[in-house]
């Protein structure tokens, strides 16, 4: 195991020295602090310095297409023709028992999907009319059709996938991510955010924050439309030069601070500064999709100058080009209660998959074209599952909508080292609990990391007393979906 890996494991003080410079007078190096907060002699590290994991990855990075709400899995990747059979009869009175719902009391009546399903690939993998463009790389696809969760509303269910607890306070999967391996490129964020449909995740920044890791490990959000990063361009009045002489002296000052009070986010500060300075020139740069050619921009829906989830699929490409280790996209609208049109399964559906269909196939081809795809980890999916039955506040009405389900929905994943063309686990025939293979959240972690190249036993961070973890104490790899 590298040795600088090792002792980021085990420190549980953070403090970045000044030990040198590189170019424009950045900050290059830094001094580990071991459990007992003293320094270890002459061991220099950057908290953003590519790292070696516990053994060989499948996977170099991450791109994690959150869709914000929970799509209504039964209608896009889980086909269940007796569920379609048995539409508008009573729900069960089992699988009622002991539940709790978000917004259905009552006995709900049993709703089958009115999406038109098909095998696609050679593989044969089941996908609905929603997304015909995902049809044409099914044999990419590794469908995980037997999900669980253990919360059913939103913000406490999206913490709980991205940073393993229903609470706010845990460092997320991206932020794991980058202090387990750093960055590929000093010039931009080992960890990307980008946010469509104008509104932040259910769990807010915490879904992308560090929580108790240094905060140079948080997701930075950029933008597809204006400044790809707020308050990162120079004030007016304010040349490049002038803008280097006072981070310098901004620099000395946060220096001489962290010598008198040894707080490590003084010093992480510094380096967020000095990145910030770096990015000034490089983001512009990767952030410009009109650089790219008509047909790539066609393949995308991509429109260059606004804000949308194609943009931010090719951006996702561009990033991960750029040695970006973790890329998040947040896109909002996938709550179909049924509540207006837009939410239902029906019409409210296809206009809202017309949205990520095509974007996230062109982005599948595009990294497999490029040779990227075996070792770029892409998944996709929501926070949780949709009930099989018709959402309680809109039984009455002519919209078909779904309630918010914990116990069985669908993700997928593609590349980084996974089976292509794989349906994994399985429903029982209405689709209200895991029949086979259950895969709960932890265990999805889990087999993230171990593409990365981690135990996620191992890669732990002592805060408060105790060894915290993204997989807490649960977690399994799901060997079975992995490629040998």
């Amino acid at each position: 195991m590298n040795p600088a890996f090792e002792m980021l494991q085990l420190q549980t003080r953070r403090h970045f020295l000044k030990s040198g410079a590189a170019g424009l007078g950045g900050i290059a190096l830094g001094t580990l602090f071991g459990r007992d907060g003293v320094a270890a002699p002459g061991t220099v590290f950057n908290p953003l310095t590519a790292r070696q994991p516990h053994f060989a990855a499948k996977a170099r990075r991450v791109i994690y297409l959150h869709l914000t709400g929970s799509p209504p899995h039964l209608d896009l990747y889980d086909y269940k023709p007796e569920l379609v059979k048995r539409t508008g009869q009573d729900c069960p009175d089992d699988f009622l028992k002991g539940k709790k719902f978000a917004f259905t009391t009552g006995v709900p009546k049993l709703m089958g999907t009115p999406r038109k399903f098909e095998q696609c690939g050679e593989s044969g993998v089941w996908l609905s009319d929603a997304i015909p463009h995902l049809k044409g790389v099914a044999d990419e696809m590794c469908v995980i059709r037997s999900m669980t969760t253990d919360q059913f509303n939103h913000a406490p269910a999206e913490l709980l996938l991205l940073t393993g607890s229903a609470r706010q306070g845990r460092p997320s999967l991206g932020s794991w991510t980058t202090y387990g391996l750093g960055s590929e490129n000093e010039n931009l964020p080992g960890f990307v955010v980008l946010i469509s449909s104008g509104v932040q995740p259910n769990g807010g920044k915490a879904s992308y924050g560090s929580g108790f890791l240094p905060s140079v490990f948080q997701g930075v959000q950029c933008r597809s439309k204006g400044d790809p990063v707020l308050y990162a361009s120079d004030p007016p009045g304010m040349n490049r030069d002038l803008r280097r002489k006072t981070l310098d002296a901004m620099r000395d000052l946060n220096e001489l601070q962290a010598e008198e009070l040894g707080h490590p986010e003084t010093l992480t500060r510094i380096a967020q500064y000095e990145l910030a300075f770096r990015m000034q020139s490089s983001v512009p740069d990767v952030m410009d999709i009109s650089r790219e050619p008509k047909h790539q921009l066609e393949a995308y829906g991509a429109k260059p100058g606004e804000a949308s989830f194609a943009n931010n699929c090719l951006l996702a490409r561009r990033l991960a080009e750029q040695g970006v280790r973790f890329i998040q996209l947040f896109d909002w609208g996938w709550d179909f209660h049924g509540t207006s049109p837009a939410e239902d399964i029906r019409d409210g559906l296809t206009r809202k998959c017309e949205t990520m269909d095509r974007p996230i196939a062109a982005l599948i081809r595009d990294l497999k074209q490029r040779g990227m795809l075996d070792d770029t980890l892409v998944i996709c999916g929501g926070e949780f599952g949709r009930t099989p039955f018709q959402e309680g506040r809109t039984a009455a009405n002519g919209i078909m909508g779904r309630d918010h389900y914990p116990d069985c929905f669908s993700m997928w994943m593609a590349g980084g080292g996974v089976k292509g063309g794989v349906m994994y686990g399985e429903s029982d025939e209405l689709g209200f609990s895991v029949a086979r293979d259950r895969v709960h959240v932890h265990d999805l972690q889990a087999t993230i990391l171990h593409q990365l190249g981690f135990d996620h036993t191992k890669l732990v961070h002592r805060f408060q007393g105790r060894d915290f973890r993204l997989t807490d104490v649960e977690g399994e790899v799901v060997h079975s979906i992995l490629k040998g």
